[in-house]
């Protein structure tokens, strides 16, 4: 969960490091450093964010050839010693790192033993050692860096510089991502590609096990065993102005606006009038194949599990095949029965969320077929898939998911509509979610339009030090991804329970200082979720209500009212005005909106 930038050419790398780690700066913000070989390695590290290394950089801080990092710790407090690029003893070998090295306690153990003095409390540093100590017997960065890995247990994406190998870096992945881009006489390479597209848009994604050598001329990529693979070069569609505020306070403000137009593009070319189903073509699977699945299992982490759970009630609804969703982060572990007739979804915003790629490797190597939902083409579950769904919403930079959130829920109900059509859903009601379908950008530009007087809810409701979400079948999800939404970028602590569950406890920490937000679709459980709402409002509770119409003044104390789509797809709409809910909340309580504490974007280790 950190960045990595590196460059090789005839340009000062410094500039384009600074540049391209405060892209990267949703990944890991607590430290930052960079390293330029200039007859020698100099080094610039910092606590703080990248304006605090900038700021540290001076002017004649000068090298073709650098490497630069971001950090969200896992190995020792954030400080300067800390922060990447880290050194051997002689300060001939430096390297950046982005995952965890597992057995590196043992390793440190060794290498202390043969006269390495650490510094630092990071497993990073060992890297550094034990290159350092290989290169001087091999004369080959390739070879040294070959060499070290194949000691190390653990996850990484790191890059390496040789002081005195001025004219290459050496980066590698396993687990981890790793992008290269081509440039004209020169080369770049980076976490993710927000780092790299203000200079090229031509990119190769490293795979897993795979170490690549860069130079200004070009680049050649190898496996740890030295055999040397092909690699193709991809076209980003993206490039630098989706990375920017478009003038918003906030990337996420900016997110939360986007979402006619992200969720438009995950539409566009999918619907099909003539049959009333969903053009999916990626998903790999004939009627036939379809037909054959008696079961849908979706694995997903945070958002992407809950966004899983709206996914699961649709196919459910639509297609009335079982379905449910799991956290990814806890389906390997308890060593699940993958069965053949049971299609299982794996979804990330990123396509590089660790414990959901971990997932799918264990579901392919027992014989499952996974298909992908996804946002970053190219990413490491999107290639690891047998089939899948990108979500097209672009790029999301602040580390709360919104519009992917919303692109992934759009995607299931895409999803569900192909599956339903392929059994049992008549024309006339694949007609009527085709139609609802079409009527998403429009709605949800109406809710974003209500931005100012849920700016003014929130500002009521953020002083309170403990909220409750409470929603009913289709609610429940919509309440659960409003709950982590609300927790955190406000540090509000929020919890989400079934509304038919509070009975059963929860309704004990009812009372005037937790209020309760509410989803109320207006749909066949109405009635029982006004009930629920009176429980409430007579034990003195506040209760902010998301619905489709203005109940009982008795019954709520506030209302957030949202257009009406088919009920299967109100989900989606009931979820955009807590996105605004929880943004405007953190706002009036002063949080970094964009990076909020102890959290980073793409989560690519345990």
């Amino acid at each position: 969960m950190c960045g990595i930038v590196a460059y090789i050419g005839p340009k000062d790398a410094a500039p384009i490091l600074l540049e391209g780690l405060q892209r990267l700066e949703y990944r890991g913000y607590d430290s930052a450093g960079l390293v330029v070989n200039n007859k020698g390695l100099k080094v610039r590290k910092v606590k703080g964010r990248v304006a605090d290394l900038a700021a540290a950089v001076p002017a004649r801080f000068r090298g073709g050839l650098g490497i630069g990092h971001t950090r969200w710790a896992t190995h020792g407090v954030p400080n300067d010693v800390n922060a990447h690029p880290h050194l051997d003893t002689k300060e001939r070998v430096a390297v950046v790192h982005n995952g965890i090295i597992e057995n590196a306690d043992e390793l440190r153990a060794k290498l202390v033993a043969d006269g390495a003095v650490f510094v630092s409390e990071t497993d990073t540093e060992v890297l550094a050692h034990l290159v350092a100590r290989t290169v001087q017997d091999t004369d080959s960065l390739e070879e040294a860096v070959r060499r070290a890995l194949k000691s190390v247990v653990g996850t990484y994406g790191i890059a390496v510089v040789d002081a005195e190998r001025p004219g290459e870096i050496v980066v590698a992945r396993n687990g981890s991502p790793i992008v290269l881009g081509i440039g004209e006489k020169e080369m770049f390479c980076a976490s993710d590609v927000a780092a790299l597209v203000r200079y090229t848009r031509q990119v190769v994604h490293l795979e897993d096990g795979e170490l690549a050598v860069l130079r200004a001329d070009g680049f050649r990529t190898l496996t740890m065993d030295a055999r040397v693979t092909s690699k193709e070069p991809l076209t980003v569609d993206w490039d630098a102005g989706h990375y920017d505020t478009g003038g918003y306070e906030h990337y996420l403000l900016k997110e939360i606006s986007d979402q006619p137009e992200s969720v438009a593009r995950t539409l566009r070319g999918r619907l099909d009038d003539r049959f009333h189903i969903a053009h999916l073509g990626g998903l790999n699977l004939d009627p036939r194949e379809t037909r054959a699945f008696r079961r849908v299992k979706i694995i997903g982490c945070g958002s992407a599990y809950y966004a899983g759970q709206i996914g699961a009630q649709l196919i459910e609804e639509l297609a009335r095949i079982p379905a449910d969703a799991e956290p990814a982060s806890e389906f390997r572990y308890r060593s699940p029965v993958v069965e053949h007739d049971t299609l299982y979804v794996a979804v990330s915003q990123s396509g590089e969320t660790y414990d959901t790629l971990a997932a799918v490797q264990e579901l392919k190597r027992k014989g499952g077929r996974v298909l992908g939902v996804v946002n970053a083409v190219g990413s490491a579950i999107a290639r690891e898939v047998d089939g899948g769904v990108y979500l097209h919403a672009g790029p999301e930079v602040s580390v709360a998911s919104t519009k992917a959130f919303t692109s992934t829920a759009v995607a299931f109900a895409l999803i569900a509509l192909h599956f339903g059509r392929v059994h049992d859903l008549s024309p006339a009601d694949g007609r009527r979610i085709v139609e609802g379908l079409r009527k998403l950008p429009e709605q949800i530009q109406a809710i974003v339009d209500q931005g100012d007087a849920i700016a003014e809810l929130a500002r009521k409701y953020a002083p309170h030090p403990s909220m409750m979400f409470v929603g009913r079948v289709r609610g429940y999800p919509v309440a659960r991804e409003g709950a982590q939404k609300l927790k955190e970028i406000s540090y509000v602590h929020a919890e989400a329970y079934p509304a038919s569950e509070l009975k059963h406890g929860p309704l004990a920490l009812i009372g005037p200082d937790m209020p309760t937000v509410a989803i109320v679709p207006d749909d066949e459980l109405l009635d029982k979720n006004l009930t629920t709402l009176g429980e409430i409002r007579a034990r003195g509770g506040k209760v902010l209500m998301i619905g489709h119409r203005e109940p009982d003044a008795r019954l709520a104390e506030d209302v957030i009212v949202v257009p009406k789509n088919e009920v299967e797809l109100d989900p989606i709409l009931l979820s955009i005005p807590l996105q605004l809910f929880a943004y405007h909340a953190a706002v009036a309580l002063a949080r970094d909106v964009d990076k909020p504490r102890n959290l980073a974007k793409s989560v690519t280790v345990e």
